[in-house]
């Protein structure tokens, strides 16, 4: 008769507690990136990239208001706030017509993913109804498409899947323990609700943040390890450069450091290997050498068109001569 000794039955019992996963990047470990040289930043970054992506292939994609102001949420970067006096005039929700030629358009300049963004607190039926038939025609192109809705409630996720949505776009703009400092109107815990409910739907997530709000170095990678722990981590990441709006209370912030945001890029390569890395807004300021210093980082997505919701934004034009002087292709 075979027995068990109490030893071997204590390490089964040990063996059988679940042991908790430790977050794959602590915000020590991510501030410890930053503080390499930055041409050892760049060096490793880069290694990582061509470990998960072709070097030289740049996701396209277009975004497009569908509909603009009026949103009765705070955020402080934000012109469509109706908190603050800005110059973005209130827009009724787009025809679906309009957003589809806007999408022709958009595909026939070589974008591949269509992304339709709503300023509101979260999207009620009606509208619900409208977007999901938008969602369907521009997937009729043979486009990606990603919404960006403001939070979801219910069975809303679910609804979008249904429709064919593939990317939906919520970003947790800065760390938790400075999100107050930008946003009172709700909580970040909201955000994470809302991604979740998209994770369980089974659609793909689209989330970065914001850089150059008054944050601290800490802040930036305290993000970044927070959407590097989420999972799994987005499949897209935008990394944007506050783009400074007249009425908002953000308008006098002092511009990031261009050194400090290439590290901040090259960070978040190295911290989702896997994902793709958006130089999103604020690109229109940067030069062509800053830009192909981020490419170089671990930027592999852009958004080519020549508007971002309510600001300018690098044209395509020069998106393509640019792509032309450093052999990049388009995906």
């Amino acid at each position: 008769m075979n027995t068990i000794s109490p030893a071997s039955a204590l390490a089964q019992a040990a063996a059988s507690i679940p042991t908790p996963t430790p977050p794959r990047w602590t915000v020590s470990a991510v501030e410890a990136l930053y503080q390499l040289p930055l041409m050892d930043l760049l060096f490793r970054a880069q290694q990582v990239h061509r470990e998960n992506f072709d070097p030289n292939e740049v996701q396209r994609s277009a975004l497009i208001s569908i509909k603009t102001g009026g949103c009765s949420e705070d955020c402080s970067y934000c012109s469509q706030s109706a908190r603050y006096k800005t110059d973005t005039e209130r827009e009724a929700l787009m025809e679906v017509e309009d957003v589809l030629a806007a999408a022709r358009e958009a595909k026939a300049k070589g974008a591949t993913r269509f992304c339709m963004g709503a300023a509101w607190r979260g999207p009620k039926e009606k509208q619900m109804e409208v977007v999901t038939q938008m969602i369907r025609e521009v997937k009729s192109l043979g486009m990606e498409t990603c919404v960006t809705l403001g939070m979801l409630k219910d069975d809303q996720a679910q609804v979008l899947k249904a429709a064919g949505l593939d990317y939906y776009n919520h970003n947790l703009d800065t760390a938790a323990e400075f999100y107050e400092q930008v946003i009172t109107t709700h909580k970040q815990s909201d955000r994470l609700d809302t991604i979740a409910q998209v994770r369980a739907a089974g659609i793909k997530v689209c989330s970065g943040g914001i850089l150059g709000m008054g944050e601290s170095r800490r802040n930036r990678a305290a993000m970044i390890a927070q959407l590097a722990n989420l999972n799994p981590p987005p499949e897209s990441v935008p990394i944007n450069n506050l783009i400074a709006i007249p009425g908002t209370p953000l308008a006098e912030s002092e511009k990031i450091d261009n050194f400090e945001f290439l590290r901040s890029i090259a960070a978040a390569r190295i911290a989702m290997p896997k994902s793709y890395v958006r130089l999103s807004a604020g690109r229109e300021a940067m030069s062509d050498e800053m830009q192909a210093l981020c490419f170089f980082a671990g930027a592999n997505s852009i958004f080519s068109c020549d508007k971002l919701l309510t600001m300018s934004n690098s044209g395509v034009g020069r998106d393509l001569a640019l792509f032309d002087k450093l052999g990049l292709r388009s995906v």
